[in-house]
């Protein structure tokens, strides 16, 4: 106790190199905590782009492909799916819930996705987390568009605004659908998902925008009515928003049970009547995870890097201290410190340094996540999990302890010897 009091003295007396050598583990240790954490929950949001999702029906390809086409809006599905197999695979037995999607349209090179209000019900993202709205609500009539946050905040859009329908995906636009405007009527909260770059239409509008829907020529159902004839909409329900295109480009599956999942799957991978493809959305996403691992491995690195760095800088300012030092080992050794006693003090001093470095490290890490988490979420889509310490940010922290006690042995080893070149030692 007696050499840890000397300890925390010396580093009093000495606190502007040692705060600064604190100060620099500290920021590395944050800076290793939250790339760490960052990363685990990057891949856990990842994961979580679409949960509570069971299965993900569309035609037969790839299952990365299925995936980035219906949930990432990412390339084009080759082919779609009747609408006779999407009714005769709902109505199996098991099957909680369904969600039509319909792509291939755009609004300024942003996706279009056609589908019906169970979309706003049953789908899921991070944590389960179920889609709510910042303003307006969802569609009811066949003219109307919800659209995502980032689609709202990048063009300007607010309710009551109209909103041109062009066929084709990304920047390439074929034809503007200029005779059926569509009115915003709902704009959702952010997500940090492609949900906030995609307008949300009726799947019956689809149809009726590309002229092949019988309800293309009633005026009633336009979102450019007069508030007079609302009451006149409140009779069409979901199934009309439906109607009965002839095919689309995915559905997205509920199951009651688990069981049945992979009962169905099967079903679909061997359905006679079309070539289908059902995926598990959790499944594929760490199979696409695990294909962008590198990043993840970067990140692990740099994090490493910058902790070695701190851990040499302060291996640096003991070392240069030594020298100046010199009269203060003399002194102590003229009082009966033996060169030991002056091994372990030095050895003291940098696991100080690293212990509290590694306290105001943590401190800052948790600091930086509460103000960090709200936009990681809405920007980059990924969750913080503002939690307690895992076991493995735990042995991170022990390992830096260790790391900081190995390269506090080194200026330590050379105060010893100073010590016994200083005529001073005891010879038995």
């Amino acid at each position: 106790m007696l050499l840890v009091k000397l300890a925390v003295k010396s580093l009093l007396n000495r606190k502007a190199s040692a705060l600064l050598t604190l100060f620099t583990i500290a920021i590395s240790v944050m800076l290793l905590m939250s790339i760490e954490r960052v990363r685990v929950d990057a891949k856990s949001s990842f994961s979580n782009t679409i949960s509570g999702t069971d299965l993900i029906v569309g035609a037969r390809t790839g299952d990365i492909q299925l995936l980035l086409s219906s949930v990432f809006r990412i390339g084009h599905a080759n082919n779609g799916v009747s609408w006779k197999s999407y009714q005769y695979i709902t109505e199996q037995r098991g099957v909680k819930w369904a969600i039509p999607i319909s792509l291939g349209d755009s609004h300024k090179g942003l996706a279009v996705l056609g589908t019906n209000k169970d979309y706003f019900e049953h789908y899921r993202f991070a944590k389960k987390q179920q889609l709510s709205f910042s303003q307006g609500h969802a569609f009811n009539h066949l003219f109307e568009v919800v659209l995502g946050a980032e689609v709202a905040n990048t063009l300007g859009y607010q309710l009551g605004d109209e909103v041109v329908i062009a066929h084709g995906m990304g920047n390439t636009s074929f034809h503007n659908h200029d005779d059926n405007p569509f009115k915003v009527v709902g704009i959702l909260k952010p997500t940090g998902t492609p949900v906030d770059k995609t307008l949300h239409i009726p799947l019956a509008a689809i149809d009726v925008i590309h002229g092949s829907h019988s309800h293309q020529h009633e005026p009633a159902l336009t979102a450019t009515d007069d508030h007079d004839h609302d009451h006149d909409h409140d009779h069409h329900d979901d199934v009309d928003l439906v109607g009965t295109p002839k095919q689309i480009t995915a559905f997205l599956l509920g199951f009651d049970s688990p069981l049945y999942t992979l009962q169905v799957r099967r079903n679909i991978n061997q359905y006679k009547d079309e070539a289908l493809l059902a995926i598990m959305p959790g499944v594929t996403l760490r199979e696409l995870w695990e294909m962008l691992s590198i990043v993840e491995k970067i990140l692990l690195l740099f994090s490493i890097v910058v902790v070695l760095i701190s851990l040499l800088g302060m291996l640096t300012s003991l070392l240069s201290s030594l020298n100046q030092r010199r009269r203060e080992l003399a002194i102590l050794r003229s009082v009966g410190a033996r060169p030991w006693h002056i091994f372990t003090l030095i050895s003291v001093e940098s696991l100080l340094i690293t212990g509290l470095g590694c306290v105001v490290g943590t401190a800052l890490f948790y600091a930086l996540m509460l103000l960090g988490a709200d936009y990681l979420q809405s920007h980059a889509g990924i969750s913080l999990n503002i939690a307690l310490l895992s076991s493995y940010e735990l042995m991170l922290l022990a390992a830096i302890m260790v790391a900081g006690f190995i390269v506090g042995l080194i200026p330590a080893t050379r105060a010893y010897f100073y010590s016994l070149a200083d005529g001073m030692s005891i010879k038995i």
